[in-house]
């Protein structure tokens, strides 16, 4: 009967004891549990940062998309512009080849004066020298 009562006052007590094998793994487990909150602790810091920058990728993937939609239009006005250009370029050029043929213009005779002016006669110009 007292070893009964000395093992029922143990289990209230409650038993503090580990044998040094068990208390070893113990230890092992509790310093794994703390590398592994510092690993994870570690690699979500380095999520974050990746989340952070493909945030700021995503922008500006946004922005040079936005800017490369008003290029296209730009390009493509341009396009326009030049073809409308080439086309009346085209009728211009067709159209004074055409007028000239069918239209015949008659010159009037230029009248020539007999006076003549100091001004227009003629002064020999000296020739430049010759470069060697």
């Amino acid at each position: 009967m007292s070893v009964l009562g000395f093992s029922s006052m143990l289990l209230l007590a409650g038993c503090d004891f580990w044998p040094p094998a068990l208390q070893a793994q113990i230890e092992q487990l509790h310093s794994e549990a703390q590398q592994a909150a510092a690993d994870k602790a570690l690699l979500q810091n380095q999520l974050n940062a990746a989340n952070k920058a493909k945030e700021e990728l995503q922008i500006r993937v946004e922005d040079l998309t936005r800017v490369n939609k008003e290029k296209s239009a730009m390009i493509a006005n341009l396009e326009h512009t030049i073809a409308a250009a080439r086309e009346r370029a085209v009728k211009a050029v067709k159209t004074p080849a055409a007028k000239p043929a069918s239209k015949t213009t008659v010159k009037k005779p230029v009248k020539a004066t007999s006076k003549s002016s100091p001004k227009s006669s003629t002064v020999k110009k000296p020739k430049p020298a010759q470069l060697r």
